[in-house]
């Protein structure tokens, strides 16, 4: 494509014809003879955190309907510039999207998202007041003359940010100004059908086998200081979800340390340890700290994955105020005992055998073990057990001597 100029709009009326989902927004760059030569059909949201006086935050927001294409968007110059598709929002965020192409495929060679910390609506007490700015590669790819076609939610992640596209229609290269016909899936939903051929007599779903304990293994955390995690832990998942013929199931599966990454990150107030696998998108537990009682906990856990089989394919929970695993800092928590944690009403983790430790690590060893109410109850059951066998042999040796005495006494002379 040769420009001469960039004409851009967002065209909101096309939900008359199917191609605005809920809050998705039809984003269109075209150049100067009118002509599109990028159209894109998404919605999207943001998770990212920030420094404020008190610690770290996170924050969540969406892109809103009202988001416009810029004109610095491009349809691209023919040997010398890919096209991109720039989208503003809020108070200086924006969206970028950059294309590139071969002879027969097209796609997004990377995504960019900067976000501007001096918007305290979305930034509330943020300690600073810059411009942020991060950007990844991408997987959106399509077919020339094809449009890209993903309904399941897909994540990027990148620093501390992670970007969700839901529901995408996206093309570039446009040959007749408008969404080809035909389309290029993404690899979520070939695994992951939105659609199943519709069964005469629905049946109740059959429960989900328990699997054995998980296996403990290591995930650990480091970061520019040095390591800020030790965590030997067994993982286990409780989920349950509605299918798409309207019944209830719950899942319960382990974590896999052989096949999962292990990632996270660490700041003077939160460390996270991320974990991903080709079961679950993204599995992070975030410890917080308390600085006038100097002790760490588990303050967060969230999870992002996808079941086929569910109404909604995309399982997403999260629990930013809980307060397990929680020890003085410099000390490491242990617990033998199994431990469950209801994040939310249909997701709760089963940990086994934890032994963790965060912020204040020493020598990537960990420090004076402070053992959880679990195991000290486990432990006051033998003692009380055994408390009142030694009361009841000392009761029946008591009880032997005295009638030993008497048997002995003999008669008293009159």
């Amino acid at each position: 494509y040769f420009q001469k100029g960039v004409h851009l709009s967002v065209f909101s009326f096309l939900k008359i014809a199917g191609l605005v989902h809920g809050a998705s927004s039809v984003f269109i760059v075209e150049n100067g003879n009118g002509t599109a030569c990028i159209m894109a059909n998404f919605s999207a949201s943001f998770l990212t955190s920030y420094d404020t006086k008190s610690g770290s935050e996170n924050v969540t927001f969406d892109l809103p309907s009202n988001a416009k294409v810029l004109n610095t968007s491009s349809c691209g110059k023919e040997n010398t510039s890919d096209p991109s598709l720039m989208i503003t929002f809020g108070r200086g965020h924006t969206l970028t999207l950059n294309f590139t192409r071969n002879t027969t495929r097209y796609g997004v060679r990377t995504l960019s998202f900067v976000y501007n910390l001096s918007d305290t609506d979305t930034f509330p007490n943020a300690s600073s007041k810059g411009i942020k700015t991060v950007e990844s590669t991408t997987d959106i790819k399509a077919d020339i003359d094809k449009k890209y076609r993903c309904v399941s939610s897909s994540q990027i992640h990148v620093n501390n940010v992670t970007i969700t596209l839901r529901d995408a229609t996206i093309q570039a290269y446009l040959s007749n100004n408008n969404f080809s016909k035909g389309e290029t899936h993404c690899k979520q939903d070939e695994t992951s059908p939105t659609t199943a051929p519709p069964s005469p007599k629905p049946t109740p779903p059959s429960p989900s086998p328990v699997p054995e304990n998980p296996s403990v293994s290591q995930y650990n955390v480091s970061g520019s200081n040095g390591t800020c995690l030790l965590a030997n832990m067994g993982i286990q998942l409780n989920i349950t979800y509605e299918k798409k013929d309207n019944t209830t199931v719950t899942r319960i599966f382990n974590i896999n340390p052989n096949g999962t990454k292990v990632s996270g990150s660490c700041t003077s107030h939160l460390v996270t340890l991320e974990l991903r696998s080709e079961v679950i998108t993204l599995l992070a537990f975030t410890f917080g700290m308390n600085a006038s009682s100097s002790r760490f906990f588990l303050q967060e856990i969230q999870l992002n994955t996808t079941f086929p089989d569910a109404k909604d394919p995309s399982f997403k929970a999260i629990n930013d105020s809980l307060r397990a695993l929680q020890a003085t800092v410099g000390n490491s928590y242990k617990c033998n005992a199994e431990e469950s944690i209801q994040v939310t009403k249909a997701f709760s983790v089963n940990i086994f055998q934890v032994w963790v430790q965060a912020f204040k690590v020493e020598g990537d060893k960990f420090g004076t073990v402070e053992e959880c109410q679990l195991d000290e109850n486990n432990m006051l059951i033998p003692i009380a057990v055994g408390g009142a066998l030694a009361g009841l042999v000392l009761v029946v040796l008591i009880a032997y001597l005295i009638g030993r005495k008497r048997s002995h006494a003999g008669y008293q002379t009159i």
